[in-house]
C-alpha cells in the first residue's frame, strides 16, 4: 500500500512540476505593465518614469525591439534601471546589455544603478574578467551610471541617487543588519527641498532608505518572488528567503514610498507563475 501512495505522490509532483514549467515558458515571453501614481508637494511639474529591473540578458523580440516599443508607447520623461541588466556568471555575454542600454539611452534620459550582478563582476575581476569594465565603458556615453552619486533634474525639482551597496548586504538566506550611518557615509547629502529618488536594487532595506530621506525608492532583485500565490504573495526570493515581504508593488513607510519591480528576466531559476515580466510606469505628480 505504501509503495502505491509514494508512487502517487511522485506522479503528482511530476505533473505539478510539468505544469509550472509549462506556465513559466509561457509567462517569460510576455510583458505586463504595472502603473503607480505618487503625489508630492515637492514636485515642480509632473514627471513620468519608466522603471526596469533584472533584465538579466533577456530579450523581448530581436534586439529587444518589443521591449523598446513598449517603452516608447509609455512616453517616459525619465527611465530608471534598478540593476541586474546582465547575468553575473563567468562566460555569460555582455553585448545584449550593452546594446540595449545604448539604444535606450539614444532616446531617453536613462539613469542606471548597480545590482548585485554588476557588483560581483566589478569586485571579482579574476573570476568575471572584463564583464563590468566593458558594460560600464561601452555604455557610459549613452546612459548615466549612478554609483553612489546623484543627478539633479531641476525642471522637476527631482534628485536621483544610485546606491552601490556593499556585498555584505547581499548575503543569501538572511538580511544583514545595515549599519546606522551607512547610507549617510555612502551617498551624497539629501536635498531636503527636492523630491529625492533612490535607485536601490535590494528592497529589504526600505526602512533604512526611508529614514535616510528618500521620498521614493525603486528596487527589484526579488523577481516578484518567482511564483505569486493568490492572497499570499511571492514564494521565494533569489536570496533563498521564503515569502519575501517586499516582492512586487507599491509600499509605504511614513512619507516615503517604494516601488518594487517584479523584474523582466531570470538568471538561474527561470520560473514565473502569476508573475509576468514587469515593466513599470510611475507618475509622480504635484
Amino acid at each position: 500500500m505504501l509503495k502505491y501512495i509514494l508512487f502517487g505522490i511522485l506522479i503528482s509532483g511530476i505533473i505539478s512540476a510539468a505544469a509550472i514549467i509549462k506556465e513559466s515558458i509561457k509567462e517569460n515571453r510576455l510583458l505586463e505593465i504595472s502603473s503607480y501614481d505618487i503625489h508630492s508637494k515637492k514636485i515642480q511639474k509632473p514627471v513620468r518614469i519608466v522603471l526596469l529591473a533584472d533584465l538579466h540578458n533577456s530579450e523581448f523580440g530581436p534586439e529587444n525591439r518589443t521591449l523598446l516599443k513598449k517603452i516608447q508607447l509609455l512616453e517616459p520623461d525619465v527611465v530608471l534601471v534598478a540593476g541586474d541588466i546582465l547575468v553575473g556568471k563567468p562566460g555569460r555575454p555582455v553585448d545584449i546589455a550593452i546594446s540595449f542600454l545604448n539604444r535606450l539611452g539614444s532616446e531617453y534620459k536613462v539613469f542606471v544603478g548597480k545590482g548585485n550582478h554588476e557588483l560581483r563582476t566589478s569586485l571579482y575581476t579574476d573570476k568575471y574578467g572584463d564583464m563590468w569594465e566593458r558594460l560600464y565603458t561601452e555604455t557610459k556615453n549613452s546612459v548615466t551610471w549612478l554609483i553612489n552619486e546623484c543627478y539633479e533634474l531641476p525642471e522637476y525639482s527631482v534628485c536621483i541617487y544610485g546606491l552601490d551597496m556593499d556585498a555584505e548586504y547581499y548575503k543569501r538566506f538572511k538580511t544583514t543588519p545595515m549599519k546606522d550611518d551607512y547610507l549617510k557615509k555612502t551617498l551624497p547629502a539629501i536635498r531636503k527641498n527636492q523630491f529625492n529618488i533612490l535607485i536601490a536594487h535590494h528592497p529589504d532595506y526600505f526602512e533604512e532608505y526611508a529614514d535616510w530621506g528618500a521620498d521614493l525608492c525603486v528596487s527589484g532583485h526579488v523577481h516578484g518572488g518567482l511564483i505569486i500565490l493568490p492572497k499570499i504573495g511571492g514564494l521565494v526570493s533569489p536570496m533563498v528567503t521564503f515569502f519575501p515581504k517586499l516582492y512586487k508593488g507599491l509600499y509605504q513607510k511614513g512619507k516615503s514610498g517604494m516601488v518594487v519591480s517584479g523584474g523582466l528576466g531570470n538568471h538561474t531559476f527561470k520560473i514565473r507563475v502569476n508573475n509576468k515580466p514587469d515593466l513599470v510606469v510611475i507618475n509622480v505628480k504635484k
